[in-house]
């Protein structure tokens, strides 16, 4: 990450390394140096550790300790990591592939979000209902308890696409979530915590292939730009609009999407496992 250049702005940085082969070590890598980058301090003095309710963090520890809250998801081959200096942060990717969509929903979302996935074209519904998922994911992450302590049963806004600004999620808490476009049979949510009237940006920056030094640069103003780079990198940067558990060695959050619809109430909170 030798590359970023921190922005003034209250952004939520996402990084995304992709063929990892599943494995925890890219993840380790990637918040070290997010945290070295965003703290300002030199890469071996930044340490991974958990939050009180068991959430990523990386700290400089010292005199003058400080950290910052992390976020961690994979899905097969890639592996996304998120950090925002000015708060928590919470990030959920899944792979887009057929799945029970309705069917799913009926087990695990409110009705209102049952009623809006099953109005939605069908060729398009499992991406919907993976939009919902993540949105679920991310939001709990953010909050720093997990999708059953904080997602799962939450509304959110009804997925207007990907590329769009950050949205209020329900409910009268400083929340807010989205879905930065990201490609490749991927779908992607990003969750902040953030007081009305206060601007957050997202900043993506992907590389296809092992590598995982990747960079951000610094974007002026509000609103979506996407640019293409030369070579393997690819930037997307999302303004905010309108102002809208890892192990202990390697928090790396596998998918937590439900493997089962069929049971009763107590099978169902006995399997809402980790695929």
């Amino acid at each position: 990450m030798d590359q970023l250049t921190v922005s003034d702005r209250d952004t939520a940085y996402v990084w995304v390394g992709r063929d990892t082969g599943g494995r925890p070590g890219p993840a380790v890598r990637l918040l070290r140096r997010a945290g070295a980058a965003l703290l300002g301090r030199a890469e071996a003095e930044v340490v991974l550790a958990h939050g009180p309710a068991g959430n990523p963090v990386v700290r400089v520890a010292g005199p003058e300790s400080v950290e910052l809250p992390v976020s961690v998801s994979r899905a097969g081959r890639v592996v996304v990591v998120a950090a925002r200096a000015a708060g928590p942060v919470g990030v959920d990717v899944e792979q887009v592939r057929a799945l029970p969509a309705l069917a799913l929903a009926r087990r695990w979302f409110p009705p209102a979000e049952l009623a809006w996935l099953a109005d939605r074209p069908e060729a398009g519904r499992a991406v919907d209902f993976l939009r919902l998922w993540t949105a679920k994911e991310a939001v709990g992450k953010a909050l720093g308890v997990g999708l059953r302590g904080g997602g799962l049963l939450r509304g959110m806004p009804p997925p207007a696409g990907p590329g769009l600004p950050l949205r209020q999620v329900p409910g009268g808490e400083p929340l807010r979530v989205g879905h930065p476009e990201l490609g490749g049979g991927l779908v992607l949510a990003v969750a902040v915590r953030a007081e009305a009237g206060v601007e957050v940006a997202v900043e993506v920056v992907q590389r296809p292939g092992p590598g995982i030094d990747v960079g951000v640069a610094q974007r002026p103003g509000v609103g979506v730009d996407v640019v293409q780079r030369p070579g393997p990198d690819v930037e997307v940067v999302q303004g905010a609009g309108h102002g809208l558990a890892a192990d202990r060695s390697a928090p790396v959050e596998r998918t937590s999407l439900p493997v089962v619809v069929r049971g009763n109430a107590s099978s169902r909170r006995n399997t809402l496992g980790r695929l």
